[in-house]
């Protein structure tokens, strides 16, 4: 029981802290070596396409095209495509009033991967950058993400996604702040390493000629997407100056919503991508995609519940300092979790309440998406989270 005690305590210190400090050990040793990754501003800039899925997004859409059409890059350069299959408001019709955009629409709602690979015999440019249609960039994102393919190894870059929270955050909003920031220096530091294990939806470019078709049931096609080039031996490079600007989830059941997507759609992609698991073809991916990535999406909501109930009885049957200490701290971080489901009902702003409760809401997010993956309830088609 103690040993059983040790092990999953070890695994969820890993997953959430200790991989993290690993990293940074491992690159800060890097850093003392010369790195390889640095980049020519005078080589000439490729040709890009921007692909947006938009479905239902009439209230935002005309800002997202006008973000979209004033990024500092070439226009003749720059190839833009919205397809809003299945999209049932005016946003077909608000699109097809700029001729600079390329409109494909349907009335089938297929899922967002089905629209996808729609639009790829439509893409013109060496580069295919895929950004939402909720979401906004930064002027030179485009300009960051391409200086990245001077280096051949280079398949996919993932851009960065930043959360706007403002001092009155709710939960969903403090906590999905700061999981991002989070997100992102592991990102960093999982580049500076080898490669990224993944990109977001907001903001990820590919070569398009590395572009391979998954499957059309495909929950998160975009974290598939940049996976499946890392599975042919090429690197998804991250760019923090490239980023993508959202507001965060409406509350915290809308967030809860998401992850539980995602959650499926991680347990869906683990039993996918069996080559980025398997340590005999690129090592170094797969020690961070399973660090990463595949602890966070299968046992690691499970073993809290365990190191927990472990606790209860060892203590009982051995009551030693150190495993009493345990379990007060257990007991304190739970209860300060439920504290801040109780706050935010109550509209009352503690964030120092809210990140114990984000932790604890994204862990059952997990288990949830993972009964529902298993249980064939998960939809691959999109549903937009409501944002403040």
């Amino acid at each position: 029981m103690i040993t059983l005690f040790w092990i999953a305590l070890f695994l969820v210190i890993y997953t959430y802290v200790g991989y993290a400090i690993l990293l940074y050990i491992i690159i800060r040793i890097k850093r003392l070596f010369k790195d390889n990754k640095t980049v020519d501003a005078n080589v000439s800039l490729p040709t890009v396409t921007i692909l947006v899925a938009a479905w239902n997004e009439e209230e935002m859409i005309f800002e997202k095209i006008k973000n979209t059409l004033t990024l500092n890059y070439p226009k003749q350069l720059t190839q833009v495509i919205f397809i809003t299959d299945g999209s049932t408001d005016r946003t077909p019709a608000l699109i097809n009033t700029f001729n600079s955009i390329l409109l494909l629409h349907n009335n089938d709602r297929n899922g967002k991967m089905a629209a996808i690979k729609r639009a790829i015999p439509y893409v013109q440019g060496e580069i295919l950058i895929f950004t939402d249609a909720n979401t906004f960039l930064n002027k030179d994102a485009v300009r960051e993400l391409v200086k990245h393919y001077q280096h051949p190894k280079v398949g996919a870059v993932a851009g960065e996604k930043r959360i706007l929270v403002n001092e009155h955050a709710d939960a969903s909003s403090a906590g999905e702040g700061f999981y991002w920031k989070y997100e992102s220096a592991l990102k960093k530091w999982d580049y500076e390493l080898y490669s990224n294990v993944g990109a977001a939806g907001e903001l990820f470019s590919i070569r398009t000629n590395l572009y391979q078709p998954v499957e059309a049931d495909t929950i998160i096609d975009d974290h598939m997407i940049a996976m499946r080039i890392a599975e042919q031996g090429y690197v998804i490079a991250y760019e923090p100056n490239a980023y993508a600007m959202e507001t965060a989830s409406a509350n915290t059941a809308e967030e809860l919503k998401r992850k539980i997507r995602i959650a499926a759609g991680g347990l869906q992609s683990i039993l996918r991508l069996k080559k980025a698991a398997n340590p005999f073809h690129y090592p170094l991916l797969t020690f961070q995609y399973i660090s990463h990535r595949v602890l966070r999406w299968t046992i690691t909501p499970f073993l809290l519940v365990l190191i927990l109930g472990l606790n209860i009885l060892i203590a009982l049957h051995q009551p030693k300092p150190f495993y009493i200490t345990m379990l007060i701290f257990q007991v304190i971080f739970y209860g300060c979790s439920l504290l801040g489901a109780l706050f935010e009902r109550k509209n009352i702003r503690i964030k120092s309440f809210f990140i114990p409760y984000y932790f604890c809401v994204m862990n059952y997010a997990v288990v949830a998406g993972i009964f529902r993956y298993l249980n064939k309830n998960q939809s691959a088609a999109w549903e937009r989270s409501k944002r403040k």
